[in-house]
């Protein structure tokens, strides 16, 4: 998993995240991942997630797309570093125009420094879990994040 391109518009960091042929692209395909997620990340599980059967982030947790764990991820980091909880994130994709393994993911920012930093620490911390390797400190991030407000 790799941040192909990051583009920082006027009200939102907008990113490519691709998945090489054979990666895993879901939650489910790496067992232990939801769990290591939500407990470095325990914020998480107050998520909400526009979905059409109505589970909570953490029911989606165990079946959605990697990279929109991403999406969740970066955004509790953003809060934890001082960022309003209101702001919304998108992970979306299209297989015709991108190719398959090929996410956009969207997340509006007030700081963009924070959500930057955020979106990049999401990725190394998504790898980490699902990789069964020592998972990065989310509040020594948001710590470091939040010293970078306004920076940018």
């Amino acid at each position: 998993m790799r941040l192909e391109s990051v583009t920082v518009a006027p009200d939102a960091v907008e990113a490519l995240l691709c998945f090489d042929a054979g990666e895993p692209l879901r939650t489910c395909e790496l067992p232990a991942l939801a769990d290591r997620v939500l407990e470095a990340l325990p914020g998480l599980r107050g998520h909400r997630c526009d979905n059409k059967a109505g589970a909570t982030f953490p029911d989606e947790l165990r079946d959605t797309e990697i990279a929109h764990l991403v999406e969740h991820a970066a955004l509790e980091v953003m809060a934890m570093a001082g960022s309003p909880e209101t702001l919304r994130g998108v992970t979306s994709w299209d297989v015709a125009r991108d190719g398959r393994g090929r996410f956009r993911i969207r997340l509006e920012y007030v700081d963009s420094a924070i959500a930057l930093g955020a979106l990049g620490f999401a990725v190394r911390l998504v790898e980490a879990a699902g990789a069964d390797g020592d998972v990065p400190d989310a509040l020594a991030e948001a710590r470091r994040l939040r010293g970078l407000a306004g920076r940018a």
